[in-house]
């Protein structure tokens, strides 16, 4: 979720920054990189003081996050333990962590 949080502001930056002007009759208010960057930085010191004023939402982000980090830990050695045994070579020791192992 935060990698797509950053990509958008990222994007969302660099289309700012991009000399393009809408065709048409299009009515747009314009923005600049500068205010833009202004606003985004408010933003964000806005979001990092939430935790001061609802620290339970913080606590639940930061469980879901260990929750989500595990599974996926867990989904990779599963995925490499299917791949191993579909497509690793049996007379072939892998080594992992100190403790040699072999199909």
């Amino acid at each position: 979720m935060g990698f797509l949080l950053r990509s958008a502001f990222w994007l969302s930056l660099v289309l700012l920054f991009l000399p393009i002007s809408p065709q048409g009759d299009e009515a747009v208010d314009t923005v600049s990189p500068l205010e833009a960057i202004v606003a985004a930085r408010g933003a964000f010191t806005d979001v990092s003081g939430m935790c001061s004023r609802r620290p339970d939402v913080c606590e639940t982000g930061r469980a879901a996050f260990q929750t989500i980090g595990v599974r996926a830990k867990e989904s990779a050695r599963i995925a490499y333990e299917l791949l191993d045994d579909n497509l690793g070579d049996p007379d072939r020791a892998i080594t992992t962590g100190g403790v040699s192992s072999s199909n």
